[in-house]
């Protein structure tokens, strides 16, 4: 019964849509999918019938519709479309996060409101709402239908294009007119969506003469003959909107054509719709043209201009338009447009004045306005002006652009505001991410006007810079012609000197700019996060430039910042813990700041914090963690088109870390090639140390320990006393012993001593140790109280700050006490060792020490077998239990859970607690 109900309810839609039953089908079929579905053809072919009978099937279904059909005037009004969209939706705004609300409730309510949104806030907000409307289908599609895609407005395309690229779920039908876009380009972005794959496009193609027979006696007041009809489709090419047309104006002749004779009417929708307007009375056909010229002709606006609604009778009848209460609809998208092009430009322009002074939303006004206007005129500047800054303030940059564009254009000469305006614009254009538009207006206003308005255009210049692909000095260079422009002393010098602190990588000239703009941000409120972040610069690159740290300049910024740190040095402090082996103060920091980075819709921080997060998470041991940023910070990055060289290097490093030795080693020599290549001395260097660390973990001493000799030139070539994030001495005094290199060894260890006295970390206390037990035991001296120092120095870590770097010394202890042929605490540390690395996944570290334990003669290894213990703690962590679960269970600690699974990772010859369950299955005796 349910199927035959489903099959009379797509015969009643076919009927609806005559002569279009197949397209119907195979659109309602992939949709169902669900998949993204493109109707196109030419104008008036039926797309919007079509749309709108997928439309009634889906809600008829129970399906969640969320649909907007924008408009060529809408085109103009930021947000337009997207409002109609996401209104159904209200009910899920309490839910977003504060930031997504805001932008959110702008959208919909079209208002102003104290704090400004950005764009992307507005596209993560969309996303949010989406992904609400999926949870709460609770399996059922969710259909977002746009008709006439081309005329959605810029900001609604861009949100929606961003959130359909990353919500799973959503079936998008998107109707656009074919020559509106490039033939290869699909609107929405649909080709990259994560349903992309089912993408299914639908051309359509002309209607045949009996499906047009059908439409011409539904929409016509005559019956029309078969000779003619064959005659009108053939004029009309199959098009039925044209046929109609064509059909009305044949009805208007006073005789009918006779046989063989060509119709004596217009064959173009533009020729026939003009005729119908010339056929109209002045007073209609001026109604009829305000009305097209209105993003939402609405009767309350045309009233204001003048017009009457009983002024619209005869366009009414002509089938152009119906007149409701409240507003006038047009009969088909292509009438208004067509009335629109037929309109000469100087009575144009007219009109738009005529509705300027009418129309109550203000965003509409500014339109009209802008459209209306000749020549410069000061109050007209203004409005459109105070219209930029609204639209900018509600999170449409590209729309504002447009209007400080048009703003400064109709600026008086002699008024000084021109300039002004001609940066916000390519301000504006910034910060809807359109680098090559903002960067063109900079350079443009920065050559064309001096004194501060050039140096603030610089300034933007070099932001630009920086923030896009161009090569590192630019941003640098360019800051620095902006402070020869400023007036000296000003706060706008010290926003350059604040920039300059961060465009200059090398510590002296940072903190001479951190220091100048401390001194000229002070006291300004509103430079109050710009001050924050100038102190920060300062304490961060003091310390690198080898000075003691004042960690009083780090409190102080913290006590100053708000709930927004600057990009400019946010992630300082966290970068600062993290190198001070405070692992969870840096992860606090930087979890807040994805988060909230997650809630504006901003990727690109959030693809910095990812990596960040992922080195933190290195060093600290939790490489599972490491490996699940790394993975998202790639995803971002693909996304963004990025040449990932980050998070290329720190998957390396964690290949190193787990024996991945190959791989890691390819990934070295390739950065060193792409450094060269980009004359980077960051890519330089973390590769270097990267391949040191490969050689090392290979047993290839020499070529270690020359590779970390390049990375110590490399740092002192960029000035760095102090590089905080490079923890390379142990491992190169590690190589320099290996290879023999003893004074070498010698030399390094006083470095890294000098290290150890600026700055006292746990990483150099356990560096030293190790290296000090290395070389009195190379050295042939007596490596007992360095082998005590040792153990005393990893006993004072913490086990989860440092986990490799606290195993790697009972390595070198197992290591030396064989070779002082201590046989019985040999083999104790080598098996504490190896076991540690076994839980840690080092499987090159594992190997070595297992290797190391098979050159001790005497008692045999620890048998293989699992205790009974052991055994219950595997089944239980198989299982997925947490340790502190397990423990609870068999009434033990969680510290002797994580001993348990040691011995047991390291009897099994297995890494972490996802390999369990096979090893378990394979092992005789034992199952799951």
């Amino acid at each position: 019964m349910a199927a035959h109900r489903g099959d009379c309810q797509n015969h009643r839609m076919r009927r609806a849509i005559v002569g279009r039953d197949e397209v119907f089908d195979r659109a309602w079929h992939a949709l169902r999918a669900p998949g993204p579905v493109v109707v196109s053809g030419a104008a008036g072919i039926g797309k919007t019938t079509l749309l709108r009978a997928l439309v009634t099937e889906a809600r008829s279904a129970g399906w969640t519709v969320l649909d907007c059909a924008p408009a060529e005037p809408e085109a103009g009004l930021p947000f337009a479309a997207l409002a109609d969209l996401l209104r159904p939706l209200a009910a899920h705004l309490a839910a977003l996060p504060p930031p997504q609300r805001l932008a959110a409730e702008l959208v919909l309510l079209a208002g102003d409101a104290d704090e400004a949104v950005e764009e992307r806030v507005v596209a993560a907000a969309t996303r949010s709402l989406l992904e609400a409307a999926v949870a709460s289908a609770a399996g059922t599609p969710v259909l977002v239908a746009v008709d006439d895609a081309p005329w959605l407005d810029r900001p609604s395309e861009r949100a929606l294009r961003f959130a359909l690229r990353r919500v799973a779920g959503i079936a998008p039908l998107v109707a656009c007119r074919t020559g509106a876009t490039e033939p290869d380009v699909v609107p929405l972005g649909l080709d990259q969506t994560a349903d992309a794959s089912r993408l299914t496009r639908l051309p359509l193609a002309p209607l045949g003469i009996g499906a047009l027979h059908h439409i011409l006696r539904e929409r016509t007041a005559a019956a029309v003959s078969r000779p003619l009809l064959t005659r009108i489709a053939r004029e009309a090419g199959g098009n039925p909107l044209l046929a109609i047309e064509v059909a009305r104006a044949v009805q208007r002749l006073p005789d009918p054509p006779a046989p063989g004779q060509e119709l004596p009417v217009a064959s173009s929708m533009h020729q026939l719709l003009a005729e119908v307007l010339a056929g109209l009375a002045p007073p209609c056909r001026d109604a009829v043209r305000l009305a097209a010229l209105l993003a939402t002709p609405l009767l309350r606006d045309l009233s204001a201009a003048g017009v009457a609604a009983d002024a619209f009778d005869p366009a009414e009848e002509a089938g152009l338009l119906v007149v409701s209460p409240v507003a006038v609809r047009f009969s088909h998208p292509v009438y208004p447009a067509t009335v629109r092009a037929t309109i000469p430009p100087g009575v144009r322009r007219g009109l738009h004045r005529r509705l300027a002074a009418a129309v109550a939303d203000p965003d509409e006004r500014a339109r009209h306005i802008a459209l209306g206007a000749t020549r410069p005129d000061a109050a007209v500047a203004a409005t459109l002006a105070e219209a930029a800054r609204r639209q900018h303030h509600r999170g449409a940059p590209d729309a504002a652009a447009q209007l400080y564009e048009l703003a400064a254009r109709l600026t008086p000469a002699d008024d000084p505001s021109g300039g002004q305006r001609r940066l916000a614009a390519a301000r504006c254009r910034f910060d809807s991410g359109d680098h090559p538009a903002a960067r063109a207006a900079a350079d443009a206003v920065a050559a064309e006007f001096t004194g501060d308005v050039r140096a603030e255009a610089l300034l933007l210049r070099a932001v630009v810079a920086w923030s896009s692909d161009e090569s590192g000095p630019v941003a640098a260079e360019t800051a620095a012609r902006a402070l020869v422009a400023v007036t000296p002393g000003s706060p706008l010098a010290g926003r350059i000197h604040a920039h300059l602190a961060l465009f200059r990588d090398l510590p002296e000239p940072a903190c001479a700019h951190a220091r100048a703009a401390a001194t000229l941000l002070d006291g300004h409120d509103d430079d109050r996060p710009l001050l924050s972040a100038t102190l920060l610069q300062l304490f961060f690159n003091e310390v690198r430039a080898g000075r003691p740290a004042r960690t009083e300049l780090l409190d102080r910024a913290l006590a100053m910042e708000d709930e927004h740190p600057s990009w400019l040095a946010g992630t300082v402090p966290a970068i600062w813990w993290k190198a001070m082996d405070d692992p969870a103060r840096a992860l606090d920091r930087l979890h807040r700041l994805l988060d909230r980075a997650a809630d504006r819709g901003d990727e690109p921080s959030q693809h910095e914090l990812l990596l960040h997060l992922a080195e933190t998470e290195l060093f600290a041991g939790r490489w599972a963690a490491a490996e699940r940023h790394i993975a998202a910070a790639r995803e971002l990055g693909e996304r963004a088109g990025t040449e990932m060289i980050s998070e290329t290097y720190l998957g390396a490093l964690l290949d190193a870390h787990r024996g991945r030795l190959a791989e890691a080693g390819a990934v070295a020599e390739a950065g060193l090639r792409r450094a060269d290549e980009l004359d980077d001395d960051w890519c330089r260097r973390t590769h270097q140390q990267l391949a040191g660390y490969v050689a090392l973990c290979a047993g290839r001493m020499d070529e270690a320990a020359a590779a970390y000799a390049a990375l110590a030139v490399t740092v002192a070539s960029m000035g760095l006393t102090e590089p905080l994030a490079q923890r390379f001495e142990p491992d190169w005094i590690e190589a320099c012993v290996g290879a023999g290199q003893l004074d070498s060894a010698t030399v390094v260890l006083d470095r890294l001593i000098q290290r150890h006295r600026r700055l006292p970390r746990p990483w150099t206390r356990l560096g030293i140790a190790r290296s000090r037990t290395l070389l009195a035991s190379a050295g042939g001296t007596d490596p007992s109280g360095a082998l005590d120092e040792m153990a005393a120095a990893r006993a004072a870590v913490p086990a989860e700050v440092l986990p490799l770097d606290r195993a790697r010394c009972l390595l070198v202890a197992g290591v030396v006490q064989r070779r002082a042929r201590r046989k019985r605490p040999a083999r104790e540390a080598l098996e504490a060792a190896a076991a540690e690395f076994d839980a840690l996944g080092a499987a090159a570290f594992a190997a070595r020490a297992r290797a190391e334990l098979a050159r001790i003669g005497g008692r045999a290894p620890a048998p293989l077998q699992l205790t009974e213990t052991e055994r219950r703690v595997a089944r239980l962590a198989a299982l997925g239990r947490t340790s502190r679960a397990i423990a609870d269970e068999l009434f033990v600690s969680p510290k002797t859970v994580e001993a348990n699974l040691s011995r047991v990772y390291r009897k099994l010859g297995i890494a972490r607690r996802a390999e369990l369950g096979a090893a378990l299955a394979d092992r005789d005796g034992v199952s799951e």
